[in-house]
């Protein structure tokens, strides 16, 4: 199972980081959400949780709770900018469709547990 960051993403992390003051890595997670069923869910770790595991990329971290990582597994983590809108983008292959307001997405059959 492999997470990745882009450049982009990894110079954002680092800056949040920095920014903040404290903190080791990008924690990403779902939720279930919005009218396709799931959302992602971003945060500063402060720690590796005994349940956690930690994806190293680009000279910064990647955090998610085993649990997460059937839906998360391939993905690489972008952050664009559009216009006055900046976010983390995930392309991930284990989603099968997204909403169309663009905010929730289902999974693809093989990634469900």
């Amino acid at each position: 199972m492999t997470l990745t960051l882009t450049e982009n993403a990894a110079k954002h992390i680092k800056q949040q980081i920095s920014k903040r003051g404290h903190g080791i890595a990008l924690r990403i997670g779902l939720q279930k959400s919005g009218c396709s069923g799931y959302s992602y869910t971003y945060d500063v770790a402060d720690e590796i949780r005994e349940d956690d595991r930690l994806f190293p990329s680009e000279g910064t971290n990647i955090v998610v709770n085993t649990s997460d990582l059937p839906f998360l597994s391939g993905s690489q983590i972008d952050f664009v900018q559009e216009g006055l809108n900046s976010f983390y983008k995930l392309n991930n292959p284990n989603i099968d469709n997204t909403c169309g307001c663009g905010e929730s997405f289902s999974l693809n059959e093989s990634a469900k547990i």
